[in-house]
C-alpha cells in the first residue's frame, strides 16, 4: 500500500502537476492576448506623436537643406 501511494505521488508530480501548470498558463495567455482599451489609446497617442515628430524632422531637414545650399552659393 505504501509503495502504491509513493507511485501515485511520483506520477502526480511528474505528469499531472506540470500539465496543470501548463494548461493554467495557456488559458491566462489566451485571455491576455487582446489589448485593453487603455493600451489601444496609448498606442494611438504614440502613433500620433510619432507622426508629429516625423513631420518636424522633415521640416528641419528641409530647412537645413535650404540653408546648406544657400551657404554653398555664397
Amino acid at each position: 500500500m505504501n509503495a502504491l501511494m509513493t507511485l501515485a505521488v511520483i506520477l502526480f508530480f511528474t505528469v499531472l502537476a506540470p500539465l496543470i501548470v501548463i494548461f493554467y498558463f495557456i488559458t491566462k495567455w489566451k485571455q491576455t492576448r487582446e489589448i485593453s482599451g487603455d493600451d489601444e489609446r496609448m498606442l494611438e497617442d504614440l502613433w500620433t506623436l510619432s507622426q508629429r515628430l516625423e513631420d518636424r524632422i522633415e521640416t528641419l531637414e528641409r530647412i537645413l537643406e535650404d540653408d546648406s545650399t544657400t551657404q554653398r552659393r555664397q
